[in-house]
């Protein structure tokens, strides 16, 4: 994973905007980053990207509710009580609902429900465990687990 001022290596198979949202996910679940992100400008110096990269990577940290726009201070961590990103908590309800590979994957808008967020990150979020292989879609009959989550480690 990125480090802050870590330069990304060439192409990344994951999208180099996903990269960097993941270490800023990381940062904010640390205490690193409290309240304010740094600048876009920042972040692509930091990274060695381009604004448009830095703003996809800032839109998935958004859709998810961890961080928000503060009119004229910048991007800043959501107070929410749940700061950790949607992708996280969707993968917790593996284990919390005992799925096993081939059992359904709650639909769009139970999810929404649930998480009490927009179909829009719902689909983000989904969208993501599909690209780790967690998840698979059917088309007209929905999700289905593909693979169980590796538990997450804390060094």
């Amino acid at each position: 994973m990125l480090e802050r001022g870590d330069q990304v290596p060439g192409a990344s198979p994951r999208g180099t905007y996903l990269l960097i949202a993941d270490a800023l996910r990381k940062e904010i679940r640390e205490g690193r980053i409290v309240k304010e992100l740094p600048s876009e400008s920042a972040l692509m110096q930091d990274h060695g990207v381009a604004r448009t990269t830095v703003r996809r990577a800032l839109d998935i940290l958004q859709k998810e509710g961890l961080i928000h726009s503060a009119p004229g201070v910048g991007r800043v961590v959501s107070d929410g009580t749940e700061r950790r990103p949607l992708v996280e908590r969707m993968r917790d309800l593996f284990a919390e609902r005992g799925l096993a590979v081939g059992a359904a994957f709650p639909s769009e808008a139970r999810l929404c429900d649930e998480f009490g967020v927009s179909r829009t990150a719902v689909r983000a979020a989904l969208s993501t465990l599909e690209g780790q292989g967690l998840l698979e879609a059917v088309h007209g009959k929905g999700r289905f687990v593909r693979a169980l989550p590796r538990p997450v480690v804390n060094s």
